[in-house]
């Protein structure tokens, strides 16, 4: 019964974080993470068809009805890419808040980036995009991505039918509604760019996505905000791991650190030989797998959880937090039931080469194997899967599946093609020890660029780079990120870059302690309390209404000299 109320408590945290969109960007995606997408996803339809959120009694869906506007399908037929073009439009979704709209304030808009719309409703209701329409006079909206939620200009997923699946045609996409869009009830309203003031918001690949429209469109968006902005694609995103092993309890790194070294030494063949790999794997209770680098992808979930943090209890994921709990004791066995296990576990000690800590490591791998054991091997057996078909990374038939319910496809088509960032424990420098396997490499990471999609090309980051990656900079372009962000080293804050000032024109801030795209969330002023939202978060977000407020003053200033310019020259050609 405690496992299964541990399985429990997890899917409610997920379906919680699904849908206030703060499970967030992953690559290096398996089978394993799409299935559980397509499952969280149908969890939540459910919740929401019932008029549950996650903390309130109401759908938020009634509050903020879907809207949609029509948007060209190829935005670029001069480009071969695209080839064949298309002529068609099709319905980009969108919700809106103009409950706190007054004449002459901006338009903040939300990009939802790689999720359905439809969990970024939170952030219209108490997160960031309240928090600047309430402080500015503005009207709050949440912009759906193509290829996702229902936002599909396609009838199935094939790789010719992704093909409108790039960054540029969704940054296209975001121009063209400012441009366009009529909010219902508003309609006497001409609330189009550039004769309001349109400011985005994203965070994490949303956040990279509008600080480039930002760049491209600067007569169409006024200002953004990019929030854990991953600006600098990189391929072998082996860093990201590195927020985990600088910020995590040190004695949950190096414990990690260890016992992979001790593992991978095995599985490699380094200090192991005879029938070790198949009694490690055994030993972990994953003795059926027959892969090992789908086994060794197994044993990583825990320090992965870093990202799935969050200062708001409702969100926070504490899988992390058990997991740094597990490895770290050594002195008391969290899982009695691991006892029996002793003596195969000092052998393996032994054969992986850490004879020398015996007695400290062996209480931290049986906590270690009991945390596996937890949240992998009975997750698989409550499934009723075995365990190559509830683990591997490696399923031909699931990947050819593309008929328009197979929605993992868009966020991997993605990265396979642009943004790279494949999370690799083979590419940590030799004099580091990794926090994951060595095995798992660019070949197993890529899996599903190759067998979905037929990519077998690194992608092209050069495509995303070429919009200013690390040192991106614009007028009103505000860069905020989290100082223990997994991402961060994607970002214009990654650690050993020259350092800039913040400025009104351009803000930096880093958020003490923060980590994921941490300012998007917000609480009614009736759930503060001391502490909640943590002070750093409170005052990130208290910067980006102050400082999106003067980019309203100077929007006010412009556009008064633009009005009085074309006075001037009414009265001009009047005279002649």
């Amino acid at each position: 019964m405690a496992v299964l109320g541990r399985l429990v408590a997890v899917a409610a945290i997920c379906i919680a974080q699904l849908v206030s969109g703060s499970l967030g960007f992953r690559t290096s995606l398996t089978i394993k993470d799409f299935r559980e997408q397509m499952m969280r996803v149908e969890q939540a339809k459910n919740t929401r068809a019932v008029g549950i959120t996650r903390r309130e009694d109401v759908n938020l869906t009634l509050l903020y009805p879907t809207r949609t506007i029509s948007v060209p399908v190829d935005h670029f037929h001069n480009d071969s890419r695209y080839e064949p073009h298309s002529q068609d439009t099709f319905s980009l979704r969108y919700w809106f808040d103009p409950s706190h709209y007054q004449k002459g304030g901006p338009i903040i808009v939300l990009q939802s980036g790689e999720t359905t719309g439809e969990n970024r409703l939170p952030y219209l209701q108490k997160g960031i995009v309240a928090q600047l329409a309430e402080a500015t006079g503005g009207l709050g909206v949440i912009l759906e991505h193509r290829y996702y939620g229902e936002s599909f200009p396609v009838s199935n997923l094939s790789t010719e039918s992704l093909r409108f699946l790039t960054t540029d045609q969704a940054l296209a996409d975001m121009a063209y509604f400012a441009q366009h869009v009529e909010f219902p009830g508003l309609e006497h309203l001409d609330l189009t760019a550039p004769k309001n003031a349109y400011i985005a918001y994203g965070g994490s690949y949303a956040g990279a996505f509008v600080a480039f429209l930002r760049k491209l469109y600067p007569d169409v968006y006024w200002g953004a905000i990019s929030s854990s902005g991953v600006t600098e694609a990189i391929y072998d995103y082996w860093q990201y791991y590195e927020a985990a092993r600088l910020f995590a309890p040190q004695n949950c790194v190096t414990a990690t650190q260890k016992l992979t070294h001790l593992v991978d030494n095995i599985l490699l063949g380094g200090h192991a030989t005879g029938d070790y790999v198949q009694r490690l794997k055994t030993t972990f209770g994953l003795g059926n797998l027959t892969r090992s680098d789908d086994f060794a992808n197994a044993l990583s979930f825990g320090i992965q959880g870093l990202q799935g943090t969050n200062w708001d209890p409702t969100l926070n994921d504490t899988a992390f937090g058990d997991y740094c709990n597990a490895v770290s004791t050594s002195d008391k066995l969290l899982y009695p039931a691991m006892a029996t296990r002793r003596s195969e576990v000092q052998e393996l000690i032994v054969a992986g080469g850490y004879e020398h800590e015996l007695e400290e490591l062996t209480g931290q791998m049986l906590n270690y194997i009991g945390y596996v054991d937890e949240t992998v091997v009975q997750s698989c057996i409550a499934q009723n899967e075995s365990q190559d078909a509830c683990l591997t990374n490696f399923n031909s038939a699931y990947y050819h599946q593309d008929d328009i319910s197979q929605q993992w496809r868009s966020w991997p088509y993605q990265y396979c093609t642009e943004w790279g960032f494949l999370q690799t424990g083979s590419g940590v420098p030799a004099d580091q020890l990794p926090l994951v396997s060595r095995l798992i490499d660019l070949n197993y990471a890529s899996a599903v660029c190759k067998e979905a999609f037929n990519i077998y090309t690194p992608s092209d980051v050069e495509a995303i780079n070429k919009h200013g990656g690390f040192g991106i900079s614009y007028p009103r372009l505000a860069i905020i990120d989290g100082q223990r962000d997994p991402w961060r080293a994607a970002t214009p804050h990654a650690i050993g870059l020259p350092p800039r000032a913040s400025t009104t024109s351009e803000p930096f801030l880093l958020i003490e302690g923060g980590v994921h795209h941490w300012d998007e969330n917000g609480l009614f002023p009736n759930e503060t309390k001391p502490g909640l939202p943590p002070q750093p978060v409170a005052d990130a977000q208290r910067e980006e209404v102050a400082f999106v407020k003067e980019w309203m003053v100077e929007w006010s200033l412009n556009s008064r000299s633009v009005a009085e310019n074309d006075e001037d020259e009414t009265r001009t050609w009047g005279d002649l």
